[in-house]
């Protein structure tokens, strides 16, 4: 697993798109639509992040031989 400046970036992107995508669908009158477009792009950063912290957990077990 890499631990760069590229997932920031991604991290960013998913919530300027969740960001536009939430105010189109709020001005359009689909709270509802909104409110679950919303709640999909945390879900997706949330399995980015859990994905990197396993990682960290493999990392930190290989390195004190555990």
């Amino acid at each position: 697993m890499d631990f760069s400046v590229d997932i920031i970036f991604r991290i960013a992107a998913i919530g300027i798109a969740v960001a536009v995508l939430s105010q189109i669908l709020t001005r359009a009158g689909r709270e509802d639509q909104a409110l679950m477009t919303t709640l999909a792009g945390i879900l997706v950063v949330i399995f980015l992040l859990i994905d990197m912290i396993a990682g960290l957990f493999d990392t930190l077990r290989t390195l004190f031989n555990l």
